[in-house]
């Protein structure tokens, strides 16, 4: 099944029963939307749109078809940990051909809201051209990044990324199994313990746990080295995920 064509004739996206949209272009590759609904405002920050529309392809083989959805904790927020990692993901990405959308939720912290409000983002995404997405979040919103992952299969979601995760709402990670999972953690994080993310790993029986010594829940000291080891990793889960496989739309 896929958004476009869902068994109810209406896609994640429809389900929001939208009241208005609004949309600015911030620079040539950032566009700002906010969407109206009678439960709140979810707001997208769309890195590499014109890009995904466009279908170009970059160097190295890699189009915009390909897009990272990330997502922030209990309180929301689109800047994320790492001294604003989200942001500077966002603009640096899309120049190695994966476009990102940063997801502001309408109800921060109700998980079954925030998964919906996500798996929206990359309907709205696939019928821009998205074919294949890796879904992150951080602390609260690791969970809402593996429901998320779950409600595909891997060819359109072939990988998760979570930051400091909780444990909570993670119990789909059990269904994971056959995708990418890398999870990044603090030692030194007195919100929620390394051995969350050990427990998210241990649901999915896949994954690779980087701890990162002395650093807090919110990863400032080693934002740097995450967007460092991103830059490399994502680019082989969807070179992985590509080789053998259709580009047809997200399916769930």
């Amino acid at each position: 099944m896929t958004p476009s064509s869902p068994a109810n004739g209406e896609t994640p996206l429809d389900q929001l029963s939208i009241l208005a949209m609004q949309s600015v272009s911030i620079d040539a590759d950032l566009e700002h939307l906010e969407i109206y609904t009678s439960e709140g405002l979810l707001t997208l920050l769309w890195h590499g749109a014109a890009d995904l529309e466009n279908a170009v392809v970059f160097v190295g083989g890699f189009s915009a078809a390909t897009a990272m959805v990330i997502v922030g904790g209990a309180m929301g927020g689109l800047l994320g940990p790492g001294g604003g990692l989200f942001h500077q993901l966002g603009r640096v990405l899309p120049s190695h051909g994966i476009g990102v959308m940063r997801v502001s939720y309408r109800r921060a912290n109700d998980l079954a809201r925030c998964v919906h409000d996500t798996v929206a983002a990359m309907d709205l995404m696939a019928r821009h051209g998205a074919r294949r997405f890796v879904t992150a979040g951080h602390s609260f919103g690791g969970a809402v990044a593996i429901q998320a992952a779950a409600n595909f299969d891997r060819d359109s979601v072939p990988g998760v990324v979570t930051f400091a995760t909780q444990s909570a709402g993670c119990e789909p990670a059990e269904t994971l199994a056959d995708r990418d999972l890398l999870l990044f953690h603090g030692t030194a994080d007195r919100i929620l313990p390394p051995q969350s993310s050990e427990m998210v790993r241990f649901l999915a029986e896949t994954g690779e746990l980087v701890l990162l010594p002395g650093a807090d829940h919110l990863l400032e000291s080693v934002g740097p080295q995450i967007f460092e080891r991103l830059l490399t990793h994502l680019p082989g889960v969807f070179a992985a995920a590509a080789d053998g496989s259709s580009d047809r739309a997200p399916g769930y």
